[in-house]
């Protein structure tokens, strides 16, 4: 036993000695870590400030790299000027331009800030002075805990009280959410431009029998079962040879178009002194590259290549033609005529045998699609769960080891003892520094580097889609985080100062919990100070970004096709942010009974991210590959739920921990009890309730809208008052309950309405069409129309336009997809390069297009690229322009 308590020593500071005392609870700790995380924070929120109108490319990408009908409107060049601007933004004008996921993502920080604002006060006006006058005599921070009330007073019912009524307003505010986010939810998939769209009724069926998948008439059969049928099946074919000769045809293409661009910038320039010096213009000559092994062969360059891409491009042909040939995969996407026949066949046992067909995916994106994971067999998809399972428990025991390790290394006690670091002793300004600031710090840049980890195991595990993939980060990366951040390197110091002591006083244990767990609100606190400022401001300043936005153009962007690519806004990562904003959700709830000021700061946290993500949504991130309508929002409301639970088992213990104190104390330990059954009960109707209806469309709403269309284009009624389009509230107040009514009561918000109303006698109610009235609840009929690359997928051609040969096409492999021409998108409009155009047109043999709109060489012998050009565009109408040329087609 004593070399347990030897070891543990080494990494929990002991404070058993004044000359040794641990300053992380002191005022001066507290304070050095409030004044430096501030004074950081100002300084890097000045910088962006400054920097921002200046530097577009960093800082609103979306105002130009995006369709026009996308973007939003710009902001003033004034130092402060964004943040009135994004306020008065309407929530609808965020689902718009960035979609469900985003809306229920900053909902559920909205929510979060409202609750802890709501706390923050109710504390401060009830458990902190009942704290501050305790009479446990506790000095500096400890004075404002629970721990300075003595456990027999009966003062300890005001916490419990204040407790159990944000337990109950909290069940209240999810239950309230989940019930806005169902119909929301339910509004999407319904909505025409929705439905319309190819992938909306289509669904991923994995582990085919080779039965069926060698026969598709059986497999029409199958699922011709459901309502409306089936208009096709796609089963997916793998044809390795095709994805490397595309893939090195991709190559061929970027090297040439290097080549091309550097060899015009250097034409440019000879004609450029060829007119300032009256001399005739000789082209430079052409680039070489070594024919095969021969080291004294040179071929041209341009021509080679053309060559190489030309005889790459003739395979695809070739294996187009021959698609039947290729090797059928155990994996099918099938096409139904109605939406809801797709989500009952997601919901549905296909077939008896094990694994037979027992994942499918309803709402396919193709691009979304791991097509190498769709070839593992359902055995090894099991075992490789089981591995990578058990390699993220391992990983999350070894992170324990390390982040303790490295958290006993930066401990201020701990480095005094070396000879460099002497000069710590007594140096209370530094020391508090190093308590405040420096552990926290360690721990945040070591959780940075997880999420990359978690994806790899979850891609090897054999994740057929990269939603699901995100989707399944948010719970593990929230379990590793409330065990590595929160028990172990939070909370441990509490637990092992207990289990230290009581070696030596068994008898102690009891007072040790009592007086010993309050003792790590400091290190939540100094934890949420550090993400709430420094973290707020980074995500803002965009750091990494920043330097990567003009670094990569000039370092590596040597074409107009990679200069545009860098300028395209960078995706959010979802499956990071979620569980860390949850991870500060539970240290503030978890704490909002025993050290009231950790509160304040958690209501500080979330409104300043609430703030700054509103004015990335709206003009940093564009992540047009994350398309679940909303689904995340779930899976944050139950890590709110562990959270509560978490609370409430801290508060039991801590009852437990004061059982001495008599029949209060029991009395005490029984209403901690009925809390937890509460928020069993709360989730049990949830789990029964709302749950069963968030991932597939339930048939009652298919019916309502197959019997009333018009209902697909209202914004739902979130009262379940009725769902007759006849009886539904005038849009305006269905908007605005939507809004606020699970954050107070809907008659408060009907009196408001009322009162709001009588105070305008000449207004009239006109819905959305109210401009100046609604515009904060006006929900677009566009809402998903074509420009919603999030919400519609719609950059898919609308299921009733589209022919069965463009469909198949559409949901084949990406190798599948590739088309056997390659459009080059270089500076070589000028009429100095018509004969080489010719040239590398000939030898590509009628597979190489050159694109020249959008771009030039600017006088500074540079390569410009226009970010409003529609590429895609023009590469689709050369293709059609060949097409209609070789085959005397309109289409393709």
């Amino acid at each position: 036993m004593d070399a347990v308590v030897n070891a543990t020593s080494g990494l929990i500071p002991s404070s058993d000695s004044d000359d040794t005392k641990d300053t992380s609870n002191s005022v001066v700790t507290f304070l050095a870590s409030l004044t430096i995380n501030i004074a950081v924070a100002l300084l890097i929120f000045v910088i962006f400030c400054i920097l921002r109108p200046r530097l577009r490319r960093v800082y609103a990408p979306r105002t130009y790299a995006v369709t026009k009908d996308k973007r939003p409107e710009p902001v003033s060049r004034g130092l402060f000027s964004w943040i009135p601007a994004v306020l008065r933004v309407p929530d609808t004008d965020i689902i718009q331009q960035s979609g469900l996921d985003t809306y229920m993502f900053l909902r559920s920080i909205r929510t979060m800030f409202i609750m802890f604002g709501v706390i923050s006060i109710a504390s401060a006006a009830s458990i902190l002075p009942v704290n501050v006058l305790g009479t446990m005599k506790l000095t500096g921070l400890n004075s404002l805990s629970m721990g300075n009330v003595d456990p027999r007073s009966n003062w300890l019912w005001v916490h419990i009280g204040f407790f159990a009524a944000i337990v109950w307003w909290s069940l209240w505010n999810i239950v309230g959410e989940l019930r806005i986010y169902t119909h929301l939810r339910m509004w999407w998939l319904t909505h025409p431009n929705t439905v319309s769209k190819a992938g909306a009724s289509t669904v991923l069926v994995s582990n085919v029998p080779k039965s069926l998948a060698n026969d598709e008439s059986r497999l029409r059969d199958l699922f011709s079962m459901f309502p409306g049928g089936i208009r096709q099946v796609f089963v997916n074919r793998m044809c390795k040879k095709l994805a490397k000769t595309v893939h090195t045809r991709d190559k061929l293409v970027t090297q040439l178009e290097k080549e091309l661009t550097k060899y015009a910038i250097k034409c440019k320039k000879l004609w450029s002194k060829s007119q300032d010096t009256n001399s005739p213009y000789r082209p430079p000559s052409r680039p070489t590259a070594r024919k095969g092994w021969d080291m004294f062969a040179k071929v041209d360059l341009f021509e080679h290549l053309a060559a190489e891409i030309a005889r790459c491009n003739r395979f695809i042909a070739k294996s187009a033609k021959n698609m039947d040939t290729m090797e059928r995969q155990s994996s099918a996407l099938v096409m139904f005529n109605q939406q809801v026949g797709a989500h009952m066949a997601a919901q549905t046992v296909l077939d008896y045998r094990p694994f037979s067909m027992g994942q499918v995916t309803a709402g396919v994106n193709p691009d979304d699609i791991i097509w190498s994971n769709l070839e593992i067999s359902p055995w090894s998809r099991r075992i490789r769960g089981y591995v990578t399972f058990a390699i993220t428990v391992g990983l999350t025991l070894l992170w324990t080891i390390i982040a303790a390790a490295l958290s006993s290394l930066v401990q201020v006690k701990s480095l005094a003892d070396f000879e460099a670091f002497k000069w710590l002793r007594g140096n209370s300004v530094v020391l508090g520094i190093f308590s405040g600031v420096v552990p926290s710090l360690v721990l945040a840049l070591l959780m940075s580097i997880l999420p990359n980890i978690l994806r790899l195991l979850l891609y090897i595990e054999g994740t057929t889609t990269r939603s699901q993939i995100k989707l399944r980060m948010l719970h593990r990366l929230f379990f590793f985080q409330t065990w590595n951040v929160y028990l172990v390197t939070i909370f441990s110091s509490s637990i092992f100062q207990i289990a230290i002591k009581s070696v030596s006083e068994p008898g102690k244990i009891v007072e040790l919990i009592q007086t010993q767990v309050p003792q790590s609100a400091t290190n939540i606190l100094t934890y949420v100070l550090l993400l709430a400022f420094i973290g707020a401001a980074k995500e803002i300043v965009q750091g990494v970004p920043l330097a990567l936005r003009y670094l990569v153009p000039k370092l590596f962007a040597k074409t107009p096709r990679m200069m545009l690519k860098a300028e395209q806004p960078q995706d959010f990562k979802w499956e990071a942010a979620i569980p860390t904003h949850s991870l500060i959700f539970l240290m503030g709830f978890s704490y909002s009974f025993i050290a009231p000021i950790v509160n304040w700061f958690v209501m500080v946290y979330f409104g300043l991210f609430y703030l700054i993500y509103r004015y990335q949504f709206l003009y940093v991130y564009n992540d047009s590959t994350w398309a679940t309508g909303g689904l995340s929002f779930p899976k944050s409301i139950k890590q709110m739920l562990v959270s509560i639970y978490i609370s409430e088992v801290y508060l039991l213990l801590m009852m437990v921990a004061k059982l001495h104190a008599g029949v209060n104390a029991i009395m005490r330990i029984v209403v901690a009890a009925g809390l937890i059954a509460v928020t069993v009960g709360a989730h049990l109707y949830i789990n029964e309730v709302y749950m069963p209806a968030i991932n597939h469309l339930p048939v009652k709403r298919a019916a309502d809208v197959e019997r009333t269309p018009a209902l697909a284009r209202e914004f739902p009624d979130v009262l379940d008052r009725s769902g007759d389009i006849e009886k539904m509230l005038p849009e305006s107040q269905r908007c605005a309950y939507a809004t606020f009514s699970s954050l107070v009561p809907a008659f408060v918000i009907k009196l408001v309405l009322r009162l709001t109303q009588s105070a305008k006698p000449n207004a009239v109610d006109n819905g959305w069409d109210d401009a100046e009235e609604t515009r904060g609840f006006a929900y677009d009929n566009q809402l998903f129309g074509q420009r919603q690359t999030r919400l519609s997928m719609a950059d898919w051609q609308p299921l009733a336009t589209s022919s069965n040969a463009y469909l198949a096409r559409q949901f084949a492999s990406p190798e599948l997809r590739a088309r056997a021409v390659s459009n080059l998108w270089v500076p070589l409009g000028d009429v100095l390069f018509e004969d080489l155009r010719r040239d590398i047109e000939h030898h590509g043999q009628g597979t190489i297009l050159f694109i020249t709109q959008g771009t030039d060489i600017t006088k500074a012998f540079k390569v410009h690229a226009d970010t409003d050009f529609e590429l895609d565009h023009a590469e689709s109408s050369n293709r059609a322009d060949l097409y209609k040329r070789m085959y005397n087609t309109e289409t393709e």
